[in-house]
């Protein structure tokens, strides 16, 4: 039999824990994330002893998983509207912090003869010249990033031009795996990606300026009940070190954090 006393102290002993053993929270993140993140966790997890589970997709069907009661306690969304249909649908304890501002970069992999520049210059002469066979942009509805894509070909006056050419990849990461396996000339995607360790030699790059599109603030929310360890993932995602890995794949860190 444990006497009163040594229960107290084995109670107290196990509450010194940071988390359970069973409290690893699933993160639900936008795909641009998708090689930046797993560094932020993995340096959580060596900071705090605790460990996330990071389920990544298009913002847009995240936050229909989660308003649907999908099972996440931390919602990273690549913008902050998705972000914020998830605190009106009740489902988010609050508002929640924008953690990144994001960028989005034109790419052309080997072989491709689109030239790339800043202006999309050489895109334009590419699909007025002919050369330009296919284009690829994630899906506008679902993906922050693809509506800035959108708005991006908006103002340089190439949208209707390229109604015929584009490829719609369901999230970022589809995207750029179109650019890839060369089934396109070029894409428009996130600079995370681009940045990522896997896409150097890949194809010629360049960030597209942040004056033709919307600026994309990256939001994240806690989801209501969530755990303690997704909420110290939540606090660390702000601190320094996280910071530091997301500006080195091309975030660039908010001024205003609200």
């Amino acid at each position: 039999m444990i006497r009163p006393t040594c229960l107290l102290l084995l109670l107290a002993w196990l509450g010194a824990f940071p988390a359970r053993a069973a409290d690893v929270p699933v993160v639900a993140a936008a795909a641009n994330l998708g090689f930046a993140l797993p560094e932020v966790a993995a340096a959580f997890e060596r900071a705090s002893g605790r460990r996330v589970k990071l389920s990544f997709g298009s913002s847009g069907n995240l936050a229909r998983q989660i308003v649907q009661g999908g099972p996440y306690e931390l919602f990273l969304s690549a913008d902050e509207e998705r972000a914020r249909f998830v605190f009106e649908k009740r489902r988010a304890e609050d508002p929640g912090r924008v953690y990144a501002i994001g960028r989005l970069a034109l790419f052309a992999p080997n072989g491709s003869t689109v030239s790339v520049d800043p202006e999309l210059t050489g895109l334009a002469a590419a699909v007025r010249e002919g050369e330009l066979k296919r284009l690829a942009i994630a899906s506008p509805e679902l993906a922050p990033y693809g509506a800035a894509a959108r708005e991006v070909l908006i103002r340089k006056g190439l949208w209707k031009a390229v109604q015929g050419r584009l490829v719609i990849g369901e999230n970022v990461s589809q995207t750029a795996q179109f650019a890839l396996t060369g089934a396109v000339q070029a894409a428009l995607i996130p600079y995370s990606i681009v940045h990522a360790p896997t896409m150097h030699g890949k194809g010629r790059a360049v960030i597209v300026p942040a004056h033709l599109h919307t600026e994309i603030r990256q939001r994240m929310v806690l989801i209501k009940d969530a755990g303690g360890t997704a909420r110290a993932f939540y606090d660390f995602v702000q601190g320094p070190i996280a910071q530091g890995i997301l500006e080195h794949y091309g975030f660039a860190v908010p001024d205003d954090r609200p």
